[in-house]
């Protein structure tokens, strides 16, 4: 059989320093086993790095790759050009994130080629300004720093996102199924389960499953009320509701919903409802460049004073300190 007349799709996945291994290696062996299985080379696929020389992941392996930024630009003009270009993100993504990088995904998707972003890869997506307007999906831990700074992307806390030819995934083994999901549209359900079976694994996820475990399983809580309420704080912190709010929604007294945080979470609600304030607020600082005060408002405290002693309280440290020690751990 003619392998280059039945490839149907030809990718090239772009390591960005510091990428996730498991992401990257998902991606790659569905579309191995997807070949396998039909007995040809229907997926080709090459590596990629900004400069050509060997990428490193995020748990310090090496990978060698086969282009450069410069060779893919050269490429689109032949044989050569991809069909997808996947970009790999991992850790502190927007160190990595450069104008050479976003503007040869901005000539890929001019050229027609479909657009991936594997874990934070959405990131340079982002930049490069492809998803104003576009459903998108980015790891959770980095959700609130994307939101912040794409205010215009259409993003969710899903497992992976297509919006017309731009693919996203929130990483790990979301990839996977991002993945099977784009074989079997191209393919059938049956190719799929056989690589299923091959990867020991039991279904292919629906796009927006979530990504991180039930907040039963998360904090160890099993009391439905007390878990209704704590969705209730995580989807009202930049506007943080009242306790007498809290009570009139649920239907129970302020006592009594007093009465089930000491029992359960082993502090007030009050308390409670800081924390996960002052937790999404580290994650802006150490994810963006937004100002303190910017901060201090998106995570509902009405001065960036009460905030910072608020934080400091809680870790130790200024929101300052925090920022300049995660600059200086980039930097090491």
């Amino acid at each position: 059989m003619d392998q280059a007349n039945n490839t149907i799709r030809n990718v090239v996945f772009f390591l960005v320093p510091e990428f996730t291994m498991l992401a990257f290696a998902s991606a790659v062996e569905v579309l191995r086993l997807a070949n396998r299985g039909l007995g040809y080379q229907a997926y080709t696929w090459r590596l990629s790095s900004e400069t050509g020389g060997s990428a490193t992941a995020s748990g310090n392996m090496q990978i060698a790759v086969q282009t450069s930024a410069e060779d893919e630009r050269k490429l689109l003009n032949g044989a050569d050009r991809p069909s997808f270009f996947i970009v790999c993100g991992g850790m502190n993504i927007a160190s990595h994130t450069t104008k050479t990088t976003t503007a040869l995904v901005r000539e890929q998707h001019a050229r027609g080629t479909a657009i991936g972003g594997l874990c934070s890869g959405a990131y340079i997506l982002a930049m490069a300004g492809l998803l104003s307007g576009k459903r998108c999906a980015i790891h959770w831990e980095d959700l609130p720093g994307f939101q912040e700074k794409f205010p215009k992307a259409d993003v969710h806390a899903d497992l992976f996102e297509i919006d017309g030819n731009i693919y996203t995934c929130a990483g790990g083994t979301a990839s996977l199924d991002m993945m099977l999901s784009l074989v079997a549209k191209d393919f059938d359900d049956d190719l799929v389960n056989r690589i299923c079976e091959q990867m020991l694994t039991d279904r292919v996820r629906a796009s927006t499953d979530r990504q991180r475990l039930p907040l039963r399983a998360r904090l160890g809580v099993q009391n439905a009320r007390v878990l209704t309420i704590i969705e209730l704080m995580e989807a009202n912190l930049s506007e943080p509701l009242s306790l007498l709010e809290i009570a009139d929604h649920i239907g129970l007294s302020r006592r009594q919903i007093e009465r089930l945080f000491s029992q359960e979470m082993g502090r007030s609600p009050a308390r409670y409802y800081l924390e996960i304030r002052l937790d999404r607020a580290r994650h802006l600082l150490v994810q963006s460049s937004l100002p303190v005060v910017e901060i201090a408002v998106a995570c509902g405290f009405v001065s960036a004073s009460h905030f910072s002693k608020c934080y400091r309280e809680l870790y130790a440290k200024s929101p300052q300190q925090e920022r300049a020690e995660r600059k200086q751990l980039l930097v090491a």
